[in-house]
């Protein structure tokens, strides 16, 4: 079961947006009758996997607590082009006001969760892991990373906060891999995560040495990812992490690393195309 999102913060986004959107108010819906009922629909023109539907009531909420949506599909759920996702009824203006920033958490983190999908497919069959990363976009974090976990891979870490992820500047600052592993264990929380970034081989065999239990490599061939799983052989966890895509996602699966982490999940979104079709009575 997905772990749904937080109340909280997807109030909070969908206050945002409305205020960006909306503002003082819209000028364009006060042209219709302020007693007119809108009865509407939202159609997915496209195949996709449903996200985002907690943010969609949200922002009808926050509008008019009134507005009724019933959803014929789920958070998770694999959409067929064409399907009907939902239905709403209500008054016609908050409706119309609403329409455009529902339907863009809608479709955007849709089509994070597609995304994801589409990746974990790709590698169905190996023991890799698909993980999303921090290239996020501003203020939706949390959400897209429920839309990976809606799409079947799995989160990394949330933020700066959570887990330690040594890059090549903090190897550089702490003097050596070895330094750094030692800094990271001696100031976290024995069940906090600690991760160190190597890029090529002669790295890899350092930080085996210096006890890190999880590893990723960055920006590996393939040769030298089935090279780094030999050498590893199971005394720590392997991520492989740089240039994946699609095409070549499954090569990277089969070298025998456990987990693949992919910024293209949340940083190059593809919206998914949703409409919502209305009619006043």
């Amino acid at each position: 079961m997905i772990p749904r999102p937080d109340p909280a913060d997807v109030a909070s986004q969908v206050r945002l947006a409305l205020a960006e959107d909306v503002g003082n108010g819209d000028l364009t819906a006060a042209l219709v009758p302020a007693n007119a009922v809108a009865h509407a629909e939202v159609i997915v023109r496209e195949p996709a996997v449903l996200c985002g539907s907690a943010w969609f009531n949200e922002v009808f909420r926050q509008l008019d607590p009134g507005i009724r949506v019933d959803w014929s599909a789920s958070d998770g759920e694999a959409l067929a082009a064409s399907q009907r996702v939902c239905t709403l009824q209500g008054m016609a203006r908050p409706v119309l006001s609403g329409e455009r920033t529902a339907l863009n958490f809608l479709q955007t983190l849709s089509g994070t969760a597609s995304r994801a999908a589409q990746y974990v497919a790709a590698v169905a069959g190996t023991s890799a892991v698909i993980l999303d990363t921090r290239k996020t976009l501003p203020g939706l974090r949390l959400a897209q990373k429920y839309a990976v976990r809606c799409g079947g891979a799995s989160n990394h870490r949330i933020g700066l906060f959570d887990a330690v992820l040594i890059k090549e500047n903090h190897i550089r600052a702490a003097g050596s891999i070895a330094a750094a592993l030692r800094a990271a264990q001696a100031a976290t929380a024995r069940d906090v995560m600690i991760e160190i970034e190597v890029e090529n081989l002669a790295e890899l065999g350092q930080a085996l040495t210096a006890g890190a239990t999880r590893i990723l490599l960055d920006n590996f061939s393939h040769a030298q990812l089935r090279e780094a799983v030999r050498l590893t052989a199971g005394r720590a966890e392997l991520e492989a992490s740089g240039g994946v895509s699609l095409e070549s996602v499954r090569e990277i699966a089969l070298s025998g690393v456990d987990f693949i982490s992919v910024g293209q999940l949340t940083k190059d979104v593809r919206a998914t195309d949703f409409s919502m079709l209305f009619e006043t009575r």
